[in-house]
């Protein structure tokens, strides 16, 4: 079974405009709710490309309750624990330049974080966890690793997507998956930016400290992909993106999927980038037919 934990969902609200007036009465051309946060993502694209999966996380409130019926609508399992306060909302408004205004998540107390851990210690080995998205500042800031701690004693196999000092953290416990972009590569070794010679030699060393399968996309620019037999880079297919929220989590949920379905490794991350591309190009998160509308545009160099 894979599991998806999204520590801090929210409800996206998407609001197009044909121009933004600061300080004045403005009204929406079309709208947009959705339930949030990388893990869900990553649950609701596995779900649209045939695989099963059991959302974990924090909710709370009127809100919480909007992404937990549509996930079930969906046909998505979910086991969430259920918080005081409101699981925030984030807004993107889009007028042709899009602005973001991401809301705060609810206060999760220490009995709360304890449930979830133990919902952690309570899979069984072969599992798949995926651990993505940020964290909400009431919890520890070591939360992501103790859910990792718990995971890898019971032999799961860990999926990382995250950024800042978790990924960090994170990469130490040897995960099956990684996928940074390649501004979170740069942050993780202490530079400003990277090229792609950086890349592939980053790349390199995060698989010779234990990083099983590592994936590095760079939006249109493509992508890499490195375990320890083999480096590959694929261009990106080209199109006109639409929605810049959940492309990353399409490419893990495409990779996991392809995996799942015995796919090889070439094909897999094929099938990742072709996700993401498909996400980036639709209003929502892509489905499976646009996916494999675009595995044949996806063109793969072996390094």
């Amino acid at each position: 079974m894979i599991y998806t934990c999204t520590l801090n969902p929210s409800v996206d609200y998407i609001v197009h405009l044909d121009e933004l007036h600061v300080g004045e009465l403005n009204r929406s051309v079309k709208t947009f709710t959705f339930p949030g946060g990388k893990g869900i993502n990553v649950s609701r694209v596995l779900k649209r490309l045939g695989v099963d999966s059991t959302a974990l996380g924090f909710i709370g409130g009127f809100t919480g309750g909007f992404i937990e019926n549509e996930l079930r609508k969906e046909g998505i399992a979910c086991d969430f624990v259920h918080v005081p306060g409101q699981t925030r909302i984030n807004v993107k408004l889009k007028a042709g330049r899009e602005t973001e205004i991401n809301g705060e998540g609810p206060a999760v107390a220490d009995d709360d974080a304890a449930q979830l851990i133990a919902k952690i210690g309570a899979l069984s080995a072969g599992d798949v966890l995926v651990l993505a998205g940020s964290a909400p500042t009431s919890l520890p800031a070591d939360m992501y690793e103790r859910l990792a701690a718990r995971a890898v004693n019971r032999r799961v196999r860990l999926v990382v997507d995250t950024s800042g000092p978790a990924l960090g953290a994170l990469l130490a416990c040897r995960p099956f998956l990684a996928k940074p972009n390649h501004h979170e590569l740069a942050e993780l070794f202490g530079v400003a930016m990277v090229t792609r010679e950086d890349i592939v030699l980053y790349g390199r060393r995060l698989v010779e400290k234990g990083v099983e399968h590592l994936i590095v996309s760079m939006g249109g620019d493509g992508a890499f992909y490195f375990n320890e037999e083999t480096a590959l880079f694929a261009e990106a297919p080209q199109g006109t993106v639409k929605n810049s929220v959940g492309a990353g989590d399409s490419m893990v949920a495409g990779f996991l999927a392809a995996q799942a379905d015995g796919k090889s490794i070439e094909e897999a991350f094929v099938y990742s980038v072709a996700a993401g591309s498909a996400t980036a190009f639709s209003e929502d998160l892509c489905t499976k037919e646009e996916v494999e509308a675009l595995v044949d545009r996806v063109h793969i160099v072996h390094l």
